[in-house]
């Protein structure tokens, strides 16, 4: 392979990197410490770092640098064939954006995250309506710019899930749908723990003292990271030696929090697992984000829902919280298992979860096939939610304004959850063919389930693709047999 040509891509990577992640800091940034009159010039300084970014990327000399460097590859370079292979996909796609296009998409987020964190606030759609208007527009001429083959909505997909089609997805999630059913009703049948034996006050210090504790048992470096607070909890990325979570306090409710920061230090602990050395370049960063959602769902409900967690971690709780004296591990194990129709999808339990996700991929698939005006989501999503969880929805704020995603233009992203929660059980469960990580799951110590990831998951970056470096971690493909699995052997057994 041509060194000059290959170096040129690997240092142009190198500069594009740490300028996307000065930009994902401001990101950061403007979720947890951003005052509101900061908003408009937080709003140019993203467009300007997009827009800089996709030029210094899209200038014709890469692509003449990529098409060298594919004409002398060197046999067996696999991590050199595997950054070709992504540098050629993503060129391809953003060569095919004006960069005005990337600025304002960048400065139109802003304004619309912005937009939706006061609506979500009042509960009223209409705040946040022409916001979501313009990020629809801009994304549905990004897609039309990318092309596709079968619906739009594929090239959406792509930008989160590499190969990703909507043909493939409703056979998934449909056949998914089909198994979930009769575990959800028979689940929610059944008599609940009665939640208010965990009724009391939990100062919000000591709930960040006890999530502390929690994140750094299960593997998080604080030296490269911190938790802080948010409207919605989030990961943010910015390199191996800077993740950050968030999450937000019930002061009557300690594990609302909890599962935020389990679920948030899943993604942590998959981005301080990346390839240091390899920062700058793709097989540095993650498969997609169906991986990285396998991650989060692992360490919240495989790991955090378990009875064996609450042996270790009920007397920590206690020493916190006092008045949970009394309680067995049993009871927050029968909590936090809880079957039942809810309206928010971060606080829904494991059975009934994809139906949220569902939802949301039904009615992203409507808008962009042009068949949901926008003024009618508030309603559509009303009576599809009853008509999938059996609720009304009372307000807004409990219907669909209480995710981030839209505000931030990421249309495409929620099917990933579901995708996640598959590759979550699948993956589990053949880790847990090793008998190093099947004591380790019996005693609480899961430092042999993190090394298993790291080995199989983490360390290897975007050397495959999705698909195919889940399928070479489990031994098998992906299919919904072990996600129903494991929800019957929980929710019914």
């Amino acid at each position: 392979m041509s060194s000059t040509a290959y170096d040129r891509i690997v240092a142009l990577g190198r500069e594009v990197q740490l300028v996307g992640d000065a930009a994902a800091l401001l990101g950061w940034d403007q979720e947890v410490l951003l005052p509101p009159k900061g908003v408009p010039y937080r709003a140019e300084q993203m467009a300007w770092f997009g827009g800089y970014t996709h030029e210094r990327f899209t200038a014709p000399e890469v692509g003449d640098w990529i098409a060298e460097a594919e004409t002398k590859a060197e046999p067996d370079d696999v991590h050199a064939d595997a950054n070709l292979r992504e540098w050629r996909h993503e060129y391809e796609r953003a060569t095919r954006l004006p960069t005005k296009l990337v600025q304002d998409f960048a400065e139109a987020r802003v304004h619309a995250q912005a937009a939706w964190a006061e609506a979500r606030g009042k509960s009223d759609f209409a705040l946040f309506a022409p916001h979501l208007a313009k990020l629809v527009e801009l994304c549905r001429e990004q897609a039309e710019r990318w092309g596709y083959e079968a619906c739009l909505y594929d090239a959406l997909l792509d930008r989160y899930e590499r190969g990703a089609t909507v043909g493939e997805l409703d056979s998934a999630l449909g056949g998914l749908r089909e198994a979930l059913v009769p575990v959800v009703e028979e689940a929610v049948s059944r008599p609940p723990f009665d939640r208010s034996r965990l009724a009391g006050h939990y100062p919000v210090d000591r709930q960040q003292a006890f999530n502390r504790e929690v994140a750094e048992a299960i593997g998080f470096d604080f030296e490269a990271g911190r938790i802080d607070t948010a409207v919605h909890p989030f990961c943010s990325g910015m390199a191996p030696h800077d993740t950050r979570l968030t999450t937000r306090y019930d002061e009557g409710d300690f594990l609302s929090s909890l599962f935020g920061v389990l679920h948030e230090a899943g993604h942590g602990l998959y981005e301080q697992g990346l390839p240091k050395e390899r920062r700058g370049q793709p097989v540095g960063n993650s498969a997609s984000l169906g991986v990285h959602e396998s991650q989060s769902r692992l360490w919240e409900n495989h790991v955090g829902r378990s009875l064996a967690f609450w042996e270790k971690w009920l007397p920590r709780a206690v020493h916190h919280f006092p008045h949970l004296a009394g309680l067995e591990p049993g009871h927050l194990r029968a909590a936090v298992n809880r079957a039942e129709r809810s309206h928010i999808r971060v606080e829904a339990d494991e059975v009934t979860y994809d139906l949220h996700v569902l939802l949301r991929y039904e009615l992203e698939k409507a808008i962009f096939a042009g068949e949901l005006p926008l003024e009618d989501v508030p309603g559509e999503w009303n009576r599809r939610f009853e008509d999938l969880l059996g609720l009304p929805v009372r307000n807004d704020a409990e219907g669909c304004l209480q995710d981030i995603h839209w505000s931030m233009g990421i249309f495409g992203y929620f099917p990933t959850y579901s995708l996640g929660n598959l590759n979550a059980a699948h993956l589990a469960r053949a880790a847990r063919r090793d008998p190093a990580v099947s004591d380790g799951f019996a005693k609480a110590d899961y430092g042999p389930l993190l090394d298993w990831m790291r080995r199989r998951i983490h360390h290897p970056g975007s050397l495959h693709l999705p698909a195919d470096l889940v399928e070479k971690a489990a031994g098998s493909p992906v299919g919904p047999e072990a996600l129903v699995e494991h929800l019957r052997e929980r929710y019914l057994d």
